[in-house]
């Protein structure tokens, strides 16, 4: 990867330190002083330089990870740990959209992937970005932090991850509980812009139960008019997410590409 200078907006030091990733060239790197990863196809990279955006857990579960790597896409990772797609989350995202897209030459759209509760991070990002994104890949994601961490459906919720989400967006619970902006009640714009989204769904899944999150999103975005694909796992639990054969998702994408 071509290395760049320092430029002002920015406080990075870009390419970082390199190192092989499950035998891809990988970039840990500061932007602002918060941790990124880059990691590079092993083949000539496509020329509009898309990027397939994990919003959290890197490296975990990464068979669509390798794939779109292999077709000359980038895998790309800032850190955003317990922001529960909040103002700061966004923020985060922005400042690497920007570094990525002003200063390396990326795609202006990208791929955001949300898995489990990097759900509430991609879509809240994607809502007020949709001219930036080509479709959105979820997979068991939180899609309302009611559900998770918050407790307050059939699934068990998180204690320690409901007081982070409540400091995350600077909220009590009685305001969190009003809340009217999580991903299940802000789908329009993504609909209106006619984002495509795929979800990959365990049926079974006892941590982040499809009925409040993936199954509500489904009908809701349906009815805006919006495109949704499903992908169900029947049996299937929280974990493991992605697929065992990831071409489906890779599909998705490519067509929406």
């Amino acid at each position: 990867m071509q290395m760049i200078s320092q430029n002002d907006m920015f406080d990075t030091d870009f390419p970082g330190t390199a190192s092989l990733w499950c035998g891809f060239r990988r970039h840990d790197f500061t932007l602002n002083g918060l941790k990124c990863i880059v990691v590079e196809p092993d083949c000539e990279p496509a020329p509009e330089k898309h990027w397939y955006w994990r919003a959290r857990f890197f490296g975990a579960f990464p068979n669509a990870d390798w794939a779109m790597l292999k077709l000359g896409w980038y895998v790309v990772h800032i850190e955003i740990d317990e922001l529960y797609g909040s103002p700061e989350s966004n923020r985060h995202f922005d400042l690497l959209y920007r570094f990525l897209t002003e200063s390396l030459g990326f795609d202006t759209r990208c791929v955001p992937v949300g898995y489990s509760r990097g759900g509430l991070d991609v879509y809240s990002w994607a809502a007020k970005n949709t001219d930036k994104v080509y479709c959105l890949y979820l997979d068991n994601p939180v899609c309302d932090f009611k559900s998770w961490p918050g407790g307050r459906g059939v699934g068990p919720g998180e204690a320690a991850g409901w007081r982070n989400c409540l400091a995350a967006w600077g909220m009590t619970e009685e305001q969190a509980l009003a809340f009217p902006g999580n991903p299940v009640d802000n789908l329009e714009p993504l609909a209106r812009a006619h984002v495509p989204i795929l979800h990959v769904y365990g049926d079974a899944d006892e941590v982040v139960p499809a009925s409040e999150n993936t199954l509500l999103v489904v009908s809701r975005y349906r009815a805006l008019g919006g495109e949704i694909e499903t992908i169900c796992k029947k049996g299937a639990a929280h974990h493991p997410h992605c697929l065992e054969n990831p071409q489906p998702i890779v599909d998705f994408i490519l067509k929406c590409v």
